[in-house]
């Protein structure tokens, strides 16, 4: 396991984990992207790579599991991500609705994604304009690749606001 870490981090060094001997920290780039290309090549060459973000604390073994599984069964990247429910809108700048979103075949996309090593680092390093690249998925779909949605659990939030972790909390208290 490989972690970016940002320079001005406070806390992972105080974790129980931290000196883990299947664990390993790099520097954390300005971007998501740039912390994950780091994280990449500092990895020998291998298979597949699971990149997920340390916001999602929820995640279940279960979903993981599926991912591995479609990499055995199909020999192929994919990313988790669940449907979604709610209505969609779409504004202007100014905040004033534009059209409902048909929701049809719309996914909230889920961590980790799941590509080779390689094909992932190759994506990301193609794509001129990084800023683009919002998750690992997004790099493949932009350097021509395709990506395999499996289905993954709602509760696989993602903490960034203060109310989200007391969802996180109550989750992670049923687990």
């Amino acid at each position: 396991m490989v972690v970016s870490i940002a320079d001005n981090d406070q806390w992972f060094n105080n974790l129980s984990v931290v000196n883990h001997p299947k664990l390993s920290m790099v520097k954390g780039g300005k971007e998501r992207v740039d912390s994950v290309l780091s994280a990449l090549k500092s990895l020998p060459v291998t298979d597949y790579v699971l990149v997920h973000d340390a916001a999602r604390p929820c995640i279940q073994t279960t979903d993981i599991d599926k991912l591995l599984d479609h990499a055995q069964q199909h020999d192929s990247g994919a990313m988790l991500a669940y449907r979604v429910r709610d209505t969609m809108k779409r504004s202007d700048p100014e905040q004033q609705i534009k059209h409902t979103v048909d929701r049809d075949n719309l996914w909230h996309a889920l961590t980790p994604q799941m590509f080779k090593n390689q094909q992932l680092i190759n994506a990301i390093t193609s794509i001129e304009a990084q800023h683009l690249i919002t998750d690992e998925a997004s790099a493949i779909e932009l350097s021509g690749g395709s990506v395999s949605i499996i289905e993954g659990r709602s509760d696989n939030i993602k903490v960034t606001q203060a109310e989200d972790l007391l969802l996180a909390e109550f989750y992670l208290s049923k687990i």
